[in-house]
């Protein structure tokens, strides 16, 4: 092949392509429609001058008029940075305020389950020997509670942590597509734990002890592990209580959304995890210990209702921006 002669039979098309890229903003209908038929044309002219090897400076400059045209065509696209702020600005806090009476609702149930389970406990002596040999139960509340804490060096224990918390935490999630009744199974194991832990912590005269442990990384920890829970709920309702959509669109729409929240629990659970690893047990001053926990809760509570809410006023709803709202039949 003639490399010139083909550069010159096709010149007056390269130059249309790059004109048409240049005013791709003020583009009309049938000028998008020969942007694309050029861009595909002169990709393949790209192709034909590479494999013949006769004329580098041609095709790098082919190349970038190709890679140019496809950003005309395909559109611009963020960068990923951009996007992860995004994601951390907008569509995760905006979902937690949308959802959030769901995992309100599991909080305040959580806790009231929680805490009669551990009244009980602490007042019921019968209760209280079915956990075990009164030696069993005295040796949990005055060694092991709190060595549980101590005894793996810190990294391997966030790690670990936030591994465990993340497992919980999609169980919660992923089972809300059976009507959410495993979710629920989830959260009231969840509770009945922690409820019989401070039973007999407190039975024993160490409720100091257990609320000095648990309250430093828990109140995080357990947020997180409710909005889980709330969220399973959500998608288990939108099976039940579609709306005005039919059952697989809602539950595709929650469930799109609940991807997003896995997601951003996982940070969420990593930064209780760090506190757990790092403050739990190894800060001895305990009022400085809880301190460290009530920031961190009072910090994600002012994300949801400041940054979330006024995302979510803008219309962020955790979805796909671009899901489909229909599937097309034949």
């Amino acid at each position: 092949m003639d490399i010139d002669v083909f550069a010159a039979a096709h010149a007056r098309e390269w130059q249309r392509l790059d004109e048409l890229v240049r005013g791709r903003r003020s583009l009309s209908g049938e000028e998008i429609d020969e942007l694309v038929e050029l861009y595909q044309r002169v990709s393949t002219h790209l192709s034909v001058v590479r494999s013949s090897g006769q004329d580098p400076v041609l095709a790098g400059r082919l190349s970038s008029s190709v890679a140019r045209a496809r950003s005309a065509v395909t559109g611009s696209h963020s960068s990923g940075w951009a996007d992860v702020g995004s994601f951390f600005t907008r569509v995760f806090p905006g979902i937690l305020y949308r959802l959030r009476w769901w995992w309100l609702g599991v909080s305040a149930g959580t806790v009231l389950v929680a805490t009669a389970v551990g009244v009980w406990i602490a007042n019921d002596p019968e209760a209280l020997a079915a956990l075990g040999t009164p030696e069993d139960i005295a040796r949990y509340v005055e060694y092991e509670f709190a060595n549980y804490y101590v005894e793996t060096p810190p990294a391997s224990f966030a790690a670990q942590v936030w591994t465990n918390n993340a497992w919980v935490s999609a169980q919660a999630i992923i089972f809300g597509v059976f009507l959410g009744l495993p979710t629920l199974w989830v959260l009231l194991v969840n509770a009945i734990g922690i409820g019989s832990a401070g039973g007999m912590m407190f039975a024993l005269g160490r409720g100091d002890v257990f609320f000095a442990l648990i309250l430093p990384h828990g109140l995080l920890e357990l947020t997180a592990v409710f909005v889980a829970g709330g969220v399973g709920l959500r998608i288990g309702w939108s099976i039940i209580s579609p709306g005005d959509r039919t059952r697989m669109r809602a539950l595709g729409e929650e469930a799109r959304a609940a991807i997003a929240v896995a997601l951003g629990l996982v940070v969420v659970l990593f930064i209780s995890g760090l506190i757990e690893g790092l403050v739990t047990g190894w800060i001895t001053n305990t009022w400085a210990a809880i301190g460290i926990g009530v920031v961190a809760e009072v910090l994600f509570f002012l994300y949801v209702f400041t940054v979330g809410r006024k995302a979510y006023e803008e219309g962020e709803t955790g979805d796909i921006a671009d899901a489909p709202a229909a599937v097309p039949v034949a």
